[in-house]
């Protein structure tokens, strides 16, 4: 909602984009379209800017509609045009169409990108309609290059287009969009065929195509997951493929791995899921190195990997595929015998059993039925051992009483029998705990007076040396059996404490290997214990409200779930939503919410770091500017100050020799001061960020030709013609070239040479001397500023080649420094070629210059 200085409360507009995977899919057709269907039911539409590129088929489709007159922005002298956001809000039309989404406002504007625009359009009440291509997502920059050899520069975050209420695919088959651009709707006639083996070639189309759709699917997949969050849906949907595989740390594991991987492979966009539950009956878990090693081999092959702590494997594993929607578990067949099998079952049949809908794939391997060692049973004890222990301590006291009077009717002391009784007790503690013990050690006393002492029959003991024997008895079986019981329960909190020690080793190798962030901690959290949902949140102080940190939502919410609270101290604490844990799991948050609160910390010093050693290099270079500014500086205003004296003062006759002479002097050190100002400033425009290349295709040639125009007398140039165009700011490379040749025929004290070359998939140029060169421990550092290497000429600060390897990272290029065979120094830069697909953005989105470097041929003569 929004609220109008009138006090009238708006609602957020709406946001429909139209992506595409490549230009001339038809995304601004399918738009204006769109805004004639909704103009024909009666809406007010109007077009805030649409650019028709010269195509009249486009600008065709827009007769009819209202347009909004652009905003004209006057530029360096270049009139501009631009959105005109205000009349548009002004106007306050229903829907507004405004095509290109990345695109990069002009200088001057009230916003640097469009999308920015189009959210204050949105928070006006006012729906907008846009288009956008695959290629400008933010989250995609490097997978487009890697396709295309072309970097973005404009482009959107992702999340600006996930948020959009419709998203419509615009899609056009690889050979469609070719035969669109070879008959001229797309570019002009000289781009066509340029841009068909380039940017356009099939391959590309396809791979650019296949990004779209992937990326389309994800955002249905999460709009998919909040609605079956919304309704509490907790049944599995099969709308992609989800392969969980059961990772139980043996060597039959990497067989499921690879097969789970493969099966995924057949499907695009499937996802490949390990898990591995860490059980709390007491079984061993299995080695850390096994468990690293599988975790290593699930990421090599694109997969996630998740630990869990669970009671029950099978239940685990089914609970947690279920959660997060798995369409196939992969589960080994079981190493244990058939014997054992046929007795006990399995964990992939009772998987299979519980699986419900989803797939169980069970995988047969090399150590099947082959059995496994012996593992200790004690376990926490479920109802079913309680019960039985029970009835055992009622029955079991009987029926040794029969047993033994049918082998001996008249034993003739209590010995025996009191063996076999207190046998039978440990029996019962061992199978149903302490409470069922104390009974058969009471049913066994019982049973001893009645059938085992004088007289017989009765529950009266005739010797006081048996009464005695009776009541150690009885003493000794409860004992015995409370060490048991004992023993047992710390075995189990042992193996407990083990699982929760490697899930929380888990978690810290996630943080040691950069996965630092509090959503990992309670994504982690919210994963092991099962729980609906997690908040971390942190308050400034104990008045202040709690912000929330990070959250974390895997299932849905159940309907009894309830939200509980662990402080970790008094500045944070976790807010978990979901079934109630025991005291003893409460213990185990505590620890993972101790773990998020180093990492916050953690990440505070981080950036505290950071930002300290940021200030401590601009202190540095502060400190060596004014030492180097206190001569470099007053050396040329000294040498123009004297010249100036001498050609103006009245009372010095100068002969027409001495007064070129002043007049050359003034020239030089006024040429030397610029020079020293030029890489000042350059310097600071680059520790700043305030370099904003303008990157296009341009002749190689021409650049080092305006580069080395001042030297060209003292030097041997060999640029052949037919190099290929390259990709980059045309004035900052020859900045950087000319810069480099001003080095060498300072200091190298010889004819230098500069020749280019091509590279495959690149364009070189080197700058050779034959000087005294640089020695291998300088090369390092030689690029840093101020550093003079050995030169006491007074002549520089130092800045030269700072500058030079600033504006090349700048404009995408390199500078390396080798050795001249033969001795000296040799400046490699290596420059991207342009394919023709870097002209497409300027034929397409027509984007305005943003120009913050300098081109003029006096600077290549500095």
């Amino acid at each position: 909602m929004t609220v109008h200085d009138q006090g009238e409360v708006t609602r957020r507009g709406r946001l429909m984009v139209y992506l595409g995977a490549a230009p001339g899919v038809g995304k601004t057709f399918a738009m204006l379209d769109e805004a004639a269907r909704r103009k024909g039911r009666g809406t007010d539409v109007v077009v805030g800017l649409v650019e028709t590129h010269g195509r009249a088929a486009t600008a065709a489709k827009l007769e009819g509609l209202e347009i909004v007159p652009r905003r004209a922005i006057d530029y360096r002298g270049t009139t501009l045009t631009e959105m005109d956001t205000p009349a548009i809000i002004a106007r306050r039309p229903e829907v507004v169409l405004v095509d290109e989404l990345a695109h990069t406002n002009a200088p001057g504007s009230e916003h640097a990108k469009r999308w920015q625009d189009v959210h204050e359009l949105l928070d006006a009440g006012i729906d907008v309609v846009t288009t956008v291509n695959v290629q400008h997502l933010a989250s995609l920059t490097d997978d487009v290059e890697a396709v295309t050899g072309v970097r973005q520069r404009e482009t959107v975050p992702d999340q600006v287009v996930r948020d959009a209420d419709q998203i419509q695919l615009v899609d056009l088959s690889p050979q469609q969009l070719r035969r669109r651009l070879a008959h001229g709707n797309v570019y002009r006639p000289e781009q066509i065929d340029a841009s068909l083996g380039s940017y356009f070639r099939e391959g590309n189309l396809t791979a650019l195509r296949e990004l779209a759709l992937l990326w389309l699917a994800d955002r249905v997949d999460d709009a998919l997951t909040r609605y079956r969050s919304d309704h509490a849906i907790t049944g599995t949907w099969p709308a992609r493929e989800r392969i969980v595989v059961a990772v139980t740390g043996g060597p039959e594991t990497e067989t499921l791995i690879r097969r789970g991987a493969r099966i995924a492979q057949r499907a695009s966009g499937s996802e490949l899921i390990a898990v591995h539950v860490l059980p709390t009956d007491g079984l061993p878990a299995a080695t850390p190195a096994a468990i690293a090693t599988q975790r290593a081999l699930v990421e090599s092959l694109d997969g996630t990997f998740h630990t869990v702590v669970g009671e029950d494997v099978a239940s685990a594993v089914v609970d947690f595929a279920r959660g997060v929607n798995a369409t196939m578990i992969i589960v080994g067949v079981s190493r244990h015998s058939r014997w054992r099998q046929a007795f006990l079952g399995s964990t992939g049949a009772e998987i299979a059993r519980l699986s419900g809908t989803v797939d169980v794939h069970l995988v047969t391997h090399e150590r099947a039925g082959a059995g496994r060692r012996a593992r200790s049973r004690w376990s926490s004890l479920s109802l079913t051992r309680r019960v039985l222990g029970f009835v055992a301590a009622v029955v079991g006291p009987v029926a040794l009483a029969a047993l033994l009077l049918l082998v001996d009717a008249a034993p003739a002391d209590l010995s025996s029998p009191l063996m076999f009784y207190l046998a039978l007790v440990v029996g019962v503690a061992i199978l149903g705990g302490l409470w069922p013990a104390q009974l058969a050690a009471l049913v066994s006393f019982a049973c001893l007076n009645w059938f085992f002492t004088e007289p017989t029959g009765r529950f009266t003991v005739a010797k006081p040396s048996e009464l005695l024997a009776l009541a150690v008895f009885v003493v000794v079986a409860l004992a015995v059996a409370t060490v048991v019981d004992i023993a047992a329960r710390r075995t189990v909190e042992a193996y407990r404490a083990r699982a929760e020690a490697s899930t929380l080793a888990a978690l810290s190798r996630s943080v040691l290997s950069g996965e630092d962030t509090a959503q990992a901690v309670v994504e982690r959290l919210a994963e092991t214990f099962g729980l609906d949902a997690v908040r971390l949140e942190e308050r400034a102080g104990d008045r202040e409200p709690w912000q929330v940190v990070a959250t974390a939502s895997p299932r849905p919410a159940s309907a009894d779930g309830e939200a509980s609270e662990v402080r970790i101290d008094d500045e944070h604490r976790l807010v978990l939503v979901g079934r109630a844990l025991p005291a003893s799991d409460r213990q185990a948050v505590e620890a993972f919410g101790a773990q998020a609160r180093i990492v916050l910390e953690h990440r505070r010093l981080r950036e505290a770091a950071f930002r300290a050693k940021a200030l401590e290099q601009a202190e540095a270079t502060r400190t060596a500017l004014l030492a180097a500014v206190s001569h470099d500086l007053r050396t040329p205003l000294a040498s123009i100050r004297a010249a100036v004296d001498g050609l103006t003062s009245p009372d010095v006759e100068l002969d027409p020799e001495d007064t070129e002479a002043l007049e050359t002097t003034l020239a030089e050190s006024t040429a030397r001061l610029e020079r020293l100002i030029d890489n000042l400033l350059d310097l600071s425009r680059l520790q700043t960020g305030a370099v904003r290349p303008v990157t296009r295709a341009a002749s190689l040639e021409e650049i080092v030709l305006l580069a080395v125009e001042p030297w060209l007398d003292g030097l041997d140039l060999d640029v052949p013609e037919d190099l290929p165009l390259v990709r980059t700011d045309p004035g900052l490379l020859e900045r950087v070239v000319a810069n480099l040749v001003s080095n060498a025929v300072r200091h190298s004290g010889s004819r230098v040479r500069v020749c280019a070359g091509r590279l495959p998939d690149g364009v070189v140029v080197r700058v050779v001397d034959t000087g005294p060169g640089v020695p291998d421990d300088r090369k390092e550092t030689m690029f840093q500023p101020f550093q003079r290497l050995g030169d006491t000429s007074g002549t520089g600060l130092g800045l030269g080649l700072a500058v030079a390897d600033g504006l090349a990272r700048a404009v995408g290029a390199s500078v390396v420094a080798e050795d001249t065979p033969g001795g000296g120094l040799t400046m490699v830069v290596t420059v991207p070629t342009a394919s023709p697909a870097t002209e497409v953005p300027a034929a397409v989105l027509e984007a305005p210059p943003v120009v913050e470097s300098t081109s003029a041929p006096e600077q290549a003569s500095r």
